[in-house]
């Protein structure tokens, strides 16, 4: 099949590095990756929903509409259960609309201050859509469940990652090697179930 014949597959997303990530998790595949970087007029979208799915399907649905390509699009960020949930669909921007990840770091620790390590559980949560141009989209979710750290530890990652621990490591995503947390994250898991399905499906 010559590449003007291959599927297209829209990433709903101009962050180069999300990009590298789904291109590299479809290797192999007969698809052909491209972003909403290859399309500057495509409109963006205000991430509005109540749930991670909303968010994606938003996303993803928008992306769909505009290149008349099949799209996938996520949303994801982390729950703790000592805080209902949340930050949930707010983690971006936990501490305000232009927070960094210190601030929000800074006050999710101040919102558990206090809070024994038995009762600091969390989960990152990812939800990828797929959305075909005919309006037919699938979901798939990916979950990895850990605990709060009392105080950031490590340098790598981004986000949460200095102060989420991975029970079974005993140590924080931020301190784990890259290779490592990019097999057991959340979005690993979630992107692992997509590629299964875009090799199985008809396209």
């Amino acid at each position: 099949m010559t590449e003007k014949t291959r599927k297209k597959l829209i990433f709903a997303t101009r962050n180069e590095g999300k990009i590298r990530e789904l291109t590299a998790l479809l290797a192999g595949l007969d698809i052909q990756v491209e972003s909403l970087a290859d399309y500057p007029d495509a409109p963006d979208v205000i991430e509005d929903g109540v749930t991670f799915q909303d968010n994606a399907v938003k996303k993803a649905r928008a992306a769909a509409a505009f290149t008349g390509c099949m799209a996938v699009a996520d949303d994801s960020g982390l729950m703790v259960d000592a805080l209902d949930g949340r930050p949930g669909v707010f983690s971006a921007r936990y501490a305000g609309e232009d927070a960094t990840d210190e601030n929000n770091i800074e006050k999710l620790l101040s919102a558990l201050d206090g809070m024994p390590r038995e009762k600091r559980g969390a989960a990152f949560r990812c939800v990828l859509v797929l959305y075909r141009p005919d309006g037919n989209c699938e979901a798939f979710e990916g979950v990895w469940k850990g605990k709060i750290a009392d105080a950031p530890a490590g340098e790598g990652g981004f986000g949460y990652d200095p102060v989420f621990i991975v029970p079974e490591y005993g140590k924080t995503v931020a301190e784990l090697p890259i290779e490592l947390k990019n097999r057991l994250s959340h979005r690993a898991k979630a992107f692992k179930k997509l590629r299964e399905r875009l090799a199985d499906m008809t396209m």
